[in-house]
């Protein structure tokens, strides 16, 4: 069951989360000690009223954020519509698209549809997953190489095992290739469409944009 994988388990709920706080997160876990380091932890160690008995931050929640997040909980079926709403007009609107592969969602299950997810193929669309990337933001499209470089080459994970970079190869090869698109209650039908419109020019046009871009490897 979700919260009970693992030791633990960390959930955000930063603003561009489906349930957001403003900031803030959560940890799940069934370890009755590790549930008793986390709380002393997130107040500043404390045991009792001025007692320091162990390493903290403050990492508790405000009122304000927490009325955040109950309000969003009411919202929660709007937020689901709204996103699937752009899931499924991004999925018509790209279908076409050689070298574009949208990420689909099991419709067997239940989801909040947070994240559009695409595939790129350099080889079939013309540009590279980045240059994509270089050229939608550049038309202030919001699109990121999203969950690049992969934790593992990041710091401090990679300086904890010089052997990191060869044990995850598929992380490596799909953090080449994902892109973000942006979606949720500020984009709406006309914004999906306006964004797909660029994708499909790129598409069409990549012999003449392709040679005015920055080299992939530059960017």
């Amino acid at each position: 069951m979700i919260g009970s994988f693992g030791d633990a388990e960390v959930y955000s709920f930063h603003a561009t989360k489906f349930v957001n706080t403003f900031e803030g997160g959560a940890i799940a876990t069934n370890n009755a000690e590790l549930a008793n380091q986390i709380q002393l932890m997130r107040n500043f160690g404390f045991v009792g009223y001025d007692r320091v008995a162990h390493l903290g931050i403050n990492g508790k929640m405000s009122e304000v954020s927490a009325a955040m997040g109950l309000t969003g909980l009411d919202s929660l079926d709007v937020f689901v519509a709204v996103n699937r709403r752009n899931y499924e007009q991004y999925r018509q609107e790209l279908a076409d698209v050689p070298g574009i592969e949208l990420v689909t969602y099991d419709e067997g299950e239940r989801h909040n549809y947070q994240y559009v997810v695409l595939e790129v193929d350099a080889s079939q669309l013309g540009v590279s997953r980045d240059q994509l990337v270089h050229i939608l933001q550049a038309e202030n499209v919001m699109a990121r190489r999203y969950f690049y470089p992969g934790c593992h080459q990041m710091e401090p994970y990679r300086l904890r095992s010089s052997q990191s970079a060869t044990h995850l190869p598929h992380t490596e090869a799909l953090t080449q290739r994902v892109v973000s698109l942006p979606t949720g209650t500020s984009i709406d039908t006309d914004t999906v469409v306006a964004i797909c419109e660029i994708i499909r020019f790129v598409a069409a046009h990549c012999d003449e944009i392709e040679p005015a871009l920055v080299p992939a490897n530059e960017l």
